[in-house]
């Protein structure tokens, strides 16, 4: 069984950059058409200080974690038993090229069911900019299979 004590646990913060590049291969690989992903001048025209960040976008640069398997290694999982359950997003602000987040991660929930055949590991991501201001809230959700 995961160790519910982890409940409430804070990892240490970090910061990624939110590169141009980055943003339009992004936009290019999801098949995203609108110009204020991938193109800067299109984006300043909308009225955006530069390419917005396309949805979902945040999940990927909080992989750049320091490390990413951080959760894992903390509570013990066994990668090969995991599932990626559910990702969930709430937004508060867009975020832009150039810009610099701030990821907070804390594990919120550890719970089972199926009587302990599946066991859940619930993380909620705090995103906020360079300025402080709360950008965005990811909720992610990891099964692990027993038995």
């Amino acid at each position: 069984m995961i160790d519910r004590r982890y409940i409430g646990h804070a990892l240490a913060p970090f910061s990624v950059p939110v590169e141009a590049s980055r943003l339009r291969f992004f936009a290019k690989a999801i098949g995203q058409t609108e110009a204020i992903y991938s193109d800067e001048a299109a984006a300043r025209e909308a009225g955006h200080p530069g390419m917005q960040v396309p949805p979902t976008f945040l999940f990927c640069l909080e992989m750049d974690a320091p490390n990413p398997a951080a959760v894992r290694e903390l509570l013990g999982l066994d990668y090969r038993r995991l599932l990626h359950g559910e990702q969930h997003f709430v937004y508060y602000a867009p975020a832009h090229a150039g810009d610099v987040l701030r990821f907070e991660q804390r594990i919120e929930d550890i719970y089972d069911k199926k009587g302990g055949a599946l066991e859940f590991v619930v993380r909620r991501t705090k995103v906020s900019n360079q300025h402080g201001a709360l950008v965005a809230e990811l909720r992610s959700v990891t099964v692990m299979r027993n038995g």
